[in-house]
């Protein structure tokens, strides 16, 4: 393969970004319009101008649509891709601190939004994925293959993601639609900000990680951008570790 300035090109490409008014999947939104592509995002909030300010939420030349994917009438309800989809990134995720994920409801939910939705935008939009022989990124954790002690939701339905990611990734290769995903480790966003704002639990984390820093939205937004160009061809069912060495 030649490898040119056009081969990270998104140019022409249409994306859909599940999460991505804000954190990781804002940070990979905004990589993917900056190469070139349209970029539609799914986020909670009533319109983009309710994240206006805040950190980690740049919605600048980005589509916004309000879909809550803990509703699933809200994603069936969601607008088409009467033309076709290239680029579908599934980065919405839900976690609950103070042990809360021990109740049962709390369980549900957090796999509900984790794992069952992602299952549901993924064969919502296959149909429009196959038409374009496009991708599909699927955001894990490295929650997916470690205890979580406090989180066994979030690590349940992490690891679940990871197993879907690989199946799918088996099935739709057939059909030209490569599925992959990646699982970050410590990133500087606001689900994280529980550890990144307490001196003692930044301290404590930063010790774990072989690079010594905290990982950023655009480290992650990188990787994607690889999975979704011509130079990860040969590459289906897998999920990448960005983590900066702490799985070590």
């Amino acid at each position: 393969m030649e490898i040119s300035e056009s081969t990270l090109s998104l140019a022409g490409k249409q994306a859909l970004v599940v999460g991505g008014s804000s954190g990781i999947g804002n940070g990979i939104a905004q990589m993917f319009r900056a190469q070139g592509a349209r970029v539609r995002v799914w986020g909670t909030r009533a319109t983009a101008a309710d994240y206006a300010g805040e950190d980690g939420s740049d919605l600048e030349g980005l589509a916004y649509e309000q879909v809550d994917v803990s509703d699933p009438s809200a994603i069936d309800s969601a607008g088409d891709f009467a033309d076709g989809l290239d680029i579908l990134v599934l980065a919405q995720g839900a976690v609950v601190y103070r042990r809360k994920e021990y109740e049962m409801e709390t369980f549900r939910r957090v796999v509900d939004i984790n794992l069952v939705s992602v299952m549901h935008c993924c064969t919502r939009f296959f149909p429009a994925i196959k038409a374009r022989q496009g991708n599909i990124i699927v955001i894990s954790s490295i929650g997916a293959y470690k205890s979580v002690i406090g989180n066994p939701a979030y690590a349940a339905s992490k690891a679940g993601v990871v197993g879907l990611t690989r199946t799918l990734g088996d099935a739709w290769a057939h059909e030209g639609v490569r599925v992959n995903g990646i699982a970050p480790g410590m990133i500087a966003t606001k689900m994280t900000a529980v550890t990144t704002q307490n001196p003692e639990r930044l301290k404590a984390a930063l010790d774990t990680i072989s690079l010594g820093r905290l990982g950023l939205p655009e480290d992650v937004a990188a990787t994607a951008l690889y999975l979704v160009s011509p130079l990860a061809a040969y590459v289906t069912g897998q999920t990448l570790i960005v983590d900066g060495g702490r799985s070590l």
